[in-house]
């Protein structure tokens, strides 16, 4: 009997609503709990709209008013905060209501992955907003009362159809996050200058064929990404920016390297271009740089004047024409093993190449040739190496960079801690069980590979390295990560833990805000199901996080 009552009061509350208000019904609880905290979660519901008693959720009289007089403190509904934070990612929206301006007081409103074609032009009445997130949607354009927004610290337009962007998003002025990356921009308007909070600047995968010199005056910028466009030239004037330290032009069509004049630039990623030549005059004004990537290239030669870059830790001309062989006679060493030391190499580059020799152990005369060179980069990659080479310590003040893949390593020796220089450690492709303790002195280490070995266990030392952005352990046997102990490196933004034998994937993963890329393919987990995790790294998180306990 008391069920048959509990029924009939719900569908005597259901009848105050008519069918096309309510295209898919909130659970009655959420509007409740939403009046009282200010924030509305309806993230991945399959909404095709938004339910009119949201838009109306700070209007209307809750209907518990009008049913029961008799209030406990808790329900005074009069007392109801304006809600704050809208969270409506991972529907299926084609559009947001005009009502959206109903909800004045919003500082958040997340519509990431929909299927939105169009924004409504009363979003300029939400003066409060200081996060938008639209990204993953189908938007050609954005409506100008966007740009009166003038609150937004955050806006996340990428994975869209933007194909133009007005120049009124440089009145945004206190925007120090936005992503433009995965549109169809063939231009970026010069008042983008105007936003001198953003400290990187996403633009990749898009049509940009040039960059306006306006964005040279963005004095805090550090990062600006523009892999995958069509650039074929770089205004020098953005060398004026006084903070960009990181530049990444890969994928564009590049003949020469960007000129310049007395930049600060610490990284200059500009692989898979058309570049043949490598300009002195260009390389004298890049004094500053610590990386040049300059993979798959045309390069023939390498001018005297790359010694000019006191710096270079790394140069990676991988996949390009130079023809290293039988040049320099005067500057190879043959070795008793008939294996060329190139001394040229270790003195310009900084490199002590011995790879790919199928040897079991490093000649000492390998060593013997660096002299009191500095080495900042070792390859010993793809030899029968079974021990690491115990001399590698002589090069403990220098080195930063080690690839000791495809060898038959068991462990790692403890003196691998005195190598306080490193940044980038590759050991793919060993028999590798474990990491000793020790490296955790390694206080600089930023990427450590450790794909197709036999951990089973994911190696403790890692989460007691601070600075690591990058962590790759594919293809191993690993069961389970600890998620609080992983959130503690607040650097880490990749993590790749495909095909292991992760049976559950803990919901507190979520919180590790950091991750960029957070690969789990092959795993035999059954949640997230494969679905969500095609959907990319942020879809993830947020699922994840939607699972955590309260």
């Amino acid at each position: 009997m008391s069920r048959f009552k509990r029924g009939a009061k719900l569908d005597s509350r259901a009848g105050f609503r008519t069918e096309k208000e309510e295209p898919a019904a909130v659970p009655y609880g959420l509007l409740k709990t939403a009046r009282k905290s200010g924030q509305l979660n309806l993230s991945g519901r399959g909404l095709t709209e938004v339910p009119q008693s949201v838009w109306r959720l700070n209007l209307d009289t809750p209907e518990e008013a009008k049913q029961n007089l008799s209030f406990g403190a808790d329900d005074r509904w009069w007392d109801q905060t304006d809600l704050t934070k809208l969270l409506l990612s991972s529907n299926k929206l084609e559009a947001l209501s005009e009502d959206v301006k109903l909800l004045p007081a919003l500082t958040v409103l997340d519509v990431h992955d929909n299927q939105l074609t169009s924004l409504p032009t009363s979003i300029g009445e939400l003066q409060h907003l200081q996060k938008l997130s639209l990204s993953h949607n189908k938007l050609k354009e954005l409506p100008e009362e966007v740009w009166s927004l003038k609150n937004l610290t955050c806006l996340q337009l990428q994975q869209n159809l933007l194909e133009h962007l007005p120049e009124g998003v440089g009145l945004l002025t206190n925007l120090d996050d936005i992503d433009l990356s995965n549109n169809q921009l063939t231009a970026i308007p010069d008042s983008l200058g105007n936003l001198n909070h953003l400290v990187k600047l996403n633009l990749s995968h898009n049509k940009l064929k040039s960059l306006p010199s306006g964005i040279s005056v963005m004095k805090n910028l550090r990062l600006l990404d523009c892999t995958h466009n069509q650039l074929e030239s770089i205004p020098p004037v953005l060398s004026q920016m006084a903070s960009l330290e990181q530049l990444y032009l890969r994928h564009n069509k590049l003949r020469f390297l960007p000129e310049l004049p007395s930049s600060r630039l610490k990284e200059l990623h500009v692989g898979n271009n058309q570049i043949e030549m490598l300009e002195a005059e260009h390389l004298k004004h890049l004094s500053t740089l610590s990386v040049l990537e300059l993979r798959d290239n045309k390069v023939k030669t390498l001018p005297e004047e790359i010694e000019l870059l006191q710096g270079l830790e790394r140069l990676d001309l991988v996949n390009n024409d130079i023809n290293g062989k039988g040049d320099e006679p005067d500057t190879a060493m043959t070795l008793p093993s008939q294996a060329k030391i190139n001394v040229h190499t270790i003195k310009t580059l900084k490199t002590l190449d011995y790879s790919e020799k199928q040897v079991a152990c490093v000649p000492d005369d390998v060593f013997d040739a660096v002299g009191s060179e500095p080495v900042a980069s070792v390859n010993f990659s793809k030899n029968q190496l079974a021990a690491v080479p115990p001399r590698l310590v002589e090069l403990k003040d220098s080195v930063s960079d080690i690839n000791l893949g495809f060898n038959k390593l068991t462990s790692l020796p403890l003196e691998f801690c005195m190598l306080q220089q490193l940044a980038h450690i590759d050991l793919r492709n060993n028999l590798l069980t474990s990491l000793p303790m020790e490296i955790e002195a390694l206080m600089k280490l930023r990427s450590i590979t450790l794909s197709f070995n036999r951990f089973k266990l994911f190696p403790e030392v890692l989460y007691r390295v601070p600075s690591l952005e990058t962590i790759l352990i594919s293809n191993n046997q690993v069961g389970a990560i600890n998620p609080l102990q992983l959130k503690a490196l607040d650097k880490l933004s990749t993590l790749d833990l495909q095909n292991n034998d992760i049976m559950q994937v803990p919901p507190e993963l979520g919180n590790c805000t950091s991750l960029r890329a957070l690969m789990l393919d092959g795993n035999p987990f059954r949640n997230p199901r494969a679905a969500i995790v095609s959907r990319g790294t942020d879809a993830v998180l947020e699922y994840l996080r939607s699972r955590i306990p309260t």
